[in-house]
C-alpha cells in the first residue's frame, strides 16, 4: 500500500510538472536519441530527434579505431551515439557547463568542462568534430515555444544576433583539432550556411555536405579539413 501510494504521488508530481511545460525528459530522467536511452538531469540542454541525422552522419565518417570530440555535448547523446557504433573509438565529449559534462558520463562519455577545444589536445589530430552549438538568433528566442523559453537553458540556445557566434568558434577550434582529411559536422538551420562560407574557407575547412529535414528545411553541413 506504501508503495503504491507513493508511486501515485510521484505520477501526480510528474503530471503537475509537465502541465507547466517542465521538459518531459526532465521529469523522468530519460529521452531517446539514435534508439538508445540517453539520461538528461535537470537543467541540461534536451537531445533533439533532429540532431540524429547528424549522430549518424559522423558516425559513418569515424573510422575504425578512430578518434572523434563532441563539442557542446550536453547530455552526451552525439558521442554517446559515436561509442556505442564503434567501441574501438576514443570519443571525448566537451562543455562548458559542468552539470551537462557529469551528465554526459552518466551517459558513458569521457567529457571534460572546458571552453570547445581549450580542454582538449589531440596529438595527431583527430577524425570527427561534431557540434550542436547554440545557433538561435537572439531576436528569435522570443518565438520558441514558450515552455522552451521557460525552462531551457538559454546558453545552448542564444547564437547572438545572427545566430553564430558560437558556432564560428566551433569551426576554428574545429580546425583546431581535425586532422586532414577529417571531418566536422555541425547543426546550423535557416540559411545560416550561406553566411559560413568565409568561415570555413579561412579555417581551412571544405564545405561537403547539407542535410535537410522533410520539411526541406536545414539541419546542417558536413566540411572536411583541407
Amino acid at each position: 500500500m506504501v508503495s503504491a501510494a507513493l508511486d501515485r504521488t510521484t505520477l501526480s508530481g510528474w503530471l503537475a510538472r509537465r502541465e507547466h511545460g517542465e521538459p518531459l525528459p526532465w521529469i523522468v530522467g530519460t529521452t531517446s536519441f539514435c534508439g538508445r536511452r540517453v539520461l538528461v538531469s535537470h537543467g541540461v540542454y534536451v537531445p533533439r530527434p533532429q540532431t540524429e541525422e547528424l549522430a549518424r552522419r559522423a558516425a559513418a565518417a569515424l573510422p575504425r579505431s578512430g578518434r572523434a570530440v563532441d563539442l557542446c555535448t550536453g547530455a552526451g547523446a552525439i558521442a554517446a551515439h559515436l561509442t556505442t557504433s564503434d567501441p574501438t573509438a576514443t570519443v571525448v565529449g566537451v562543455d562548458i557547463d559542468e552539470e551537462a559534462a557529469r551528465c554526459a558520463r552518466r551517459n558513458g562519455v569521457l567529457s571534460v568542462v572546458a571552453d570547445l577545444a581549450g580542454g582538449v589536445r589531440c596529438g595527431g589530430g583527430v577524425d570527427v568534430v561534431t557540434a550542436v552549438a547554440p545557433y538561435v538568433p537572439s531576436v528569435d528566442i522570443a518565438f520558441l515555444p514558450a515552455d522552451v523559453q521557460r525552462y531551457e537553458p538559454l546558453r545552448a540556445l542564444d547564437g547572438g544576433d545572427d545566430g553564430l557566434d558560437v558556432v564560428r568558434r566551433v569551426i576554428t577550434a574545429a580546425a583546431s583539432l581535425l586532422r586532414v582529411g577529417g571531418s566536422l559536422f555541425l547543426e546550423i538551420g535557416g540559411e545560416q550556411d550561406r553566411r559560413l562560407g568565409d568561415d570555413l574557407a579561412t579555417a581551412g575547412l571544405e564545405l561537403i555536405n547539407r542535410w535537410y529535414d522533410e520539411d526541406g528545411d536545414l539541419r546542417g553541413l558536413s566540411a572536411r579539413r583541407s
